[in-house]
């Protein structure tokens, strides 16, 4: 148990740090070109930004994306996400609840937070390696109970686990046990990967296993990679971490691929997305609903006016974008070809 606490708080502090310094890389939103719409025939005030997403409305096509539920400072952060997302009417994921089912519900992660936020949809959260050997039906159903959740999102994180001391590292029987978890839960499950991106290939055997939202997070957000190989003391794992730390798929393209692949199923987009343009981009190539964490994580630590200043400027910059911008087709390349 004090072995993921500190692995969580370890997690805080890196991803604070990266977001230093990765600030200026490549996510693939810069390729995406939208095309310039010079006569919009509207009003940019009339522009209805808000959004229908597993039965429930979002006043803004905003989801805060899962980032911690471990250490007992997390409580803060929570309570920052929480009233933030409550008055801006948009969808908050909980960090794993692994830690909390085994300390009994406890660091934060009970109905307090649904009590801060009573009228947004709240999500749950676990791994999809605990699903098969750690928690049974009832205990999952508690994880969900706990916190008076709309959804449960499965986070697919097989890479990291390879790089963390004890990780688990066999996979075997997992997509079985999401379909035993979608069927029996008893609530709508949303399947996420952490980092790497999801493929079209992937998603359809999920959503074929009852899955009904696939969040992408894909590359250029938060790299867990650089993250388990800056905290691991083994030589192996770091070498491994410098190794495939660019591994994964784009989230522009994870996008255009499930969305060609799967055309009804909604897609949350993560993994890079920086500004409301970046949104914006990810809407036209066919997200339902946009996701940050590590932009907002900074915004958390200090206060929920500052998480509510964040998304402000996150909608502003996503309504101009979508007013002067044209739809994209699904099957329109990201950037021009140079004969075209």
């Amino acid at each position: 148990m004090n072995d993921i606490l500190q692995r969580k708080a370890d997690h805080i502090d890196l991803v604070l740090d990266q977001r230093e310094h990765t600030e200026a890389l490549s996510n693939g939103f810069d390729d995406v070109i939208l095309t310039h719409n010079a006569l919009p025939e509207a009003n940019l005030a009339d522009l209805d930004l808000s959004c229908d997403f597993l039965g429930r409305k979002l006043a803004l096509p905003f989801l805060i994306s899962s980032m911690t539920g471990g250490p007992r400072r997390a409580e803060d952060i929570n309570t920052h996400l929480a009233e933030a997302a409550q008055e801006l009417g948009i969808a908050l994921g909980v960090g794993s609840q692994r830690v909390a089912l085994l300390a009994e519900g406890s660091l934060g992660l009970t109905s307090q937070i649904r009590n801060i936020a009573p009228d947004i949809p709240l999500y749950a959260n676990l791994g999809a390696a605990q699903l098969r050997d750690d928690f049974s039906i009832a205990d999952i159903r508690r994880a969900i109970d706990m916190i008076e959740a709309d959804a449960l999102i499965v986070h697919l994180n097989c890479l990291q686990e390879i790089l963390q001391s004890g990780g688990d590292t066999d996979w075997t029987g997992l997509l079985k046990a999401i379909e035993t978890v979608a069927s029996d839960v008893g609530a709508p499950v949303i399947v996420k990967e952490v980092g790497m991106g999801i493929s079209a290939a992937v998603a359809a055997q999920l959503v074929s296993a009852g899955v009904q939202a696939i969040d992408v997070a894909g590359t250029g957000g938060t790299n867990f990679i650089q993250v388990e190989a800056a905290r691991s003391s083994d030589p192996d794992h770091k070498y491994l971490g410098e190794l495939f730390e660019d591994w994964g798929i784009p989230t522009p393209v994870a996008i255009q691929a499930i969305r060609k692949s799967l055309p009804d199923t909604p897609i949350i987009a993560s993994g890079g997305i920086r500004h409301g343009l970046d949104a914006a981009k990810a809407i036209r190539l066919g997200a339902t609903v946009v996701a940050q964490a590590g932009p907002v994580l900074r915004a958390a630590c200090q206060s929920t006016d500052a998480v509510l200043k964040h998304f402000k400027r996150m909608e502003m910059a996503l309504r101009v974008a979508l007013f002067c911008s044209e739809p994209l087709r699904i099957d329109q390349p990201t950037r021009p070809r140079q004969n075209d």
